[in-house]
């Protein structure tokens, strides 16, 4: 794969308008403000990191992970920002490309639902090279895990080995959120820091260091 099919998706994805021109997929409410589909494909990283949607922050910025939830990734995978932010070691394509707003009580919108049914194939088909994803989020891991994605997050993170302790490629390794909101899921589940990261940080180091 030739980096220019992949700008040329690129440019293609970041045209989108669909949120707010034709919202579909159960959605009954256009975005209610400019769409800016954020994300980074690779035609030679080995791991895609597989988010929800970007916040406001990502949103004003047009960089991935540029927040407090970036700053918790960049040390699970046990590097810096100059990295993280290689398109050559990381593919970076949240479910959703564009900030989704707030709800009534503040916090985050699920991704939009528009989104995936309309690039989610095309862009994984456009990066055959990919070794490793990381789910992050219920949103991602259900598209990406199928049938071994389990009923919860937590039960999902908890059986990382069914889609990582595999044979074929790319395998799967699920993560929660890194959201500062998480922080009582992480105190409250202890083996994740003990048994996941240093997983995670090796697979890091073998395929984008």
């Amino acid at each position: 794969m030739t980096a220019e099919p992949i700008s040329q998706l690129s440019q293609r994805i970041a045209a989108c308008r669909i949120c707010r021109d034709q919202p579909s997929y159960g959605m009954d409410k256009a975005l209610p403000h400019e769409p800016r589909p954020v994300c980074i494909l690779s035609a030679n990283a080995k791991i895609l990191i597989a988010g929800q949607a970007p916040g406001l922050r990502v949103h004003e910025t047009g960089l991935p992970f540029n927040d407090a939830s970036g700053d918790r990734l960049r040390d699970w995978l046990g590097i810096g920002r100059d990295l993280f932010y290689d398109p050559d070691r990381f593919a970076i394509v949240p479910m959703g490309f564009c900030f989704p707003g707030y709800d009534a009580k503040g916090h985050d919108l699920p991704p939009r639902r528009e989104c995936a049914p309309v690039w989610r194939a095309e862009a994984m088909a456009a990066m055959p090279q990919l070794k490793l994803l990381l789910t992050i989020g219920h949103y991602a891991m259900k598209w990406h895990m199928g049938a071994i994605c389990r009923k919860t997050m937590t039960d999902t993170v908890a059986a990382w080995r069914d889609g990582f302790m595999v044979n074929s490629e790319p395998r799967i390794l699920p993560l929660p959120h890194p959201s500062w909101r998480n922080s009582g899921w992480l105190k409250r589940n202890p083996w994740f820091e003990a048994e996941v990261l240093p997983v995670l940080r090796q697979a890091v180091r073998d395929l984008a260091i």
